[in-house]
């Protein structure tokens, strides 16, 4: 057993303890308390971290590893352009992803994996397309859900494709548990999308779907027009199945197939409406915002006002490198800071980074706070002054001294 101490715990489920420290035994939080406490009644050797804050290890409830190195492969396949709308976006990832080869994909994925860490990040809401990678994150010292992503129009490739989620929602993943992630409204027929959905309920598994992310989508899901419709759909060869107007948003269209539930994650959430972010509260969704991710790709801003005023459970993910400058949390807890000055208190913004991104995957009882029985996924942060000052200075200018994964640091880890 070893006990880690600091100037201050933040434990998030509770107030921050001065002197505080955990216990760890296996790789689980066995006791927190001060370090009195624990050395009283948990004998092992001590490791003090003087003028920090010991606080969970961050979780990035929204990620897309694969696309790590996307930048130096849109350099690669001389690329070079920056998209101009949401769907030229859309474009020039297909067009980067059809020259990349399965190693290209495996070092982005260990890189992101390493990005990740090195940036205080433990746990993760993945979405994966390949499901040949699945051993690089059971092989990871991370922990999380791995959401097996689901994109199809043709009938035939449907149904083979959900043949491969079956088998690989029962394959081992280290620390990962399963779930599905129906791409987004227009990415997928109507038919697969509720068979996506009873699948989910039928294996018990949460999904992850991309929301309402930009105006084109709900152009398209109301009228079958707009850019989606006219560009995007030929590019994919997808023609024939241009369905016809929904006369609805993708909100209640989703819902209409019975994809909404208290086990979704709804991914950016930008063009909601009143009515569809009451629809999301009633069905007990939680939401993860991306808020630089949509800033970079021009797409809007999510109405969070609206969010925590129904009291819509919310996360925060980072999206991919391919529409963002980082995987660190930090830096989107800082431009929520901007984003929306004043709506979220330093302390909810940890919260959304940590307890709150593990309750919208499923993994409250895993990871995202500090208590026994937990993974023992911590960071060590070097910030001081009073209390409630902890939450803001950490953001702001917290330096991270330390990161382990299961009691083992992170030097540790990278040499194992």
């Amino acid at each position: 057993m070893r006990i880690y101490a600091a100037s201050y715990l933040l434990p998030v489920e509770g107030p921050p303890i001065a002197g505080g420290a955990i216990a760890v035994e296996d790789g689980e939080i066995v006791a927190v308390g001060t370090l009195d406490l624990l050395t009283a009644v948990c004998p092992g050797e001590v490791t003090e971290f003087p003028g920090c804050v010991i606080m969970p290890g961050l979780v990035n409830a929204h990620s897309h590893l694969e696309l790590t190195h996307f930048p130096a492969w849109k350099m690669r396949h001389g690329m070079y352009y920056a998209p101009r709308t949401f769907v030229d976006w859309l474009i020039q990832i297909v067009k980067v992803k059809r020259g990349v080869t399965a190693d290209d994909i495996r070092q982005s994925v260990r890189e992101g994996i390493r990005i990740s860490l090195e940036s205080g990040t433990t746990a993760l809401g993945e979405i994966l397309s390949c499901r040949d990678f699945i051993p690089l994150y059971g092989e990871s010292p991370l922990a999380g859900r791995l959401y097996f992503e689901a994109i199809g129009q043709d009938p035939a490739r449907c149904e083979t494709l959900l043949r491969e989620l079956a088998q690989a929602v029962t394959l081992p993943a280290g620390d990962f548990l399963p779930g599905l992630s129906p791409h987004t409204s227009y990415t997928l027929s109507e038919s697969f999308s509720r068979e996506l959905g009873e699948r989910a309920r039928e294996w018990l598994l949460p999904c992850a779907i991309h929301i309402a992310e930009s105006e084109s989508e709900g152009a398209f899901i109301f009228n079958s027009t707009g850019p989606l419709a006219d560009t995007f759909y030929p590019h994919v060869h997808w023609e024939q199945y241009l369905p016809p107007p929904r006369k609805s948003t993708s909100v209640r269209y989703l819902d209409s197939l019975g994809l909404l539930t208290p086990e979704t994650a709804a991914i950016h959430c930008v063009h909601v409406t009143p009515d569809d972010a009451g629809i999301l509260k009633e069905r007990g969704v939680s939401i993860v915002l991306c808020p630089r991710s949509n800033d970079r790709l021009n797409v809007g801003k999510a109405p969070a006002h609206l969010f925590k005023k129904l009291g819509i459970p919310l996360a925060l993910g980072t999206d991919s490198l391919a529409s963002n400058d980082s995987l660190s949390l930090f830096e989107e807890m800082r431009y929520v800071e901007q984003e929306w000055p004043g709506l979220f208190p330093p302390e909810e913004l940890l919260y959304l980074a940590t307890l709150g991104g593990a309750r919208a995957l499923g993994l409250d009882e895993v990871t995202g706070s500090l208590q026994p029985g937990k993974r023992a996924d911590f960071l060590v942060v070097e910030a001081t002054g009073a209390p409630d000052q902890l939450p803001e200075r950490i953001i702001g200018k917290g330096k991270l001294i330390e990161l382990f994964v299961q009691g083992i640091p992170l030097a540790e880890l990278v040499c194992s």
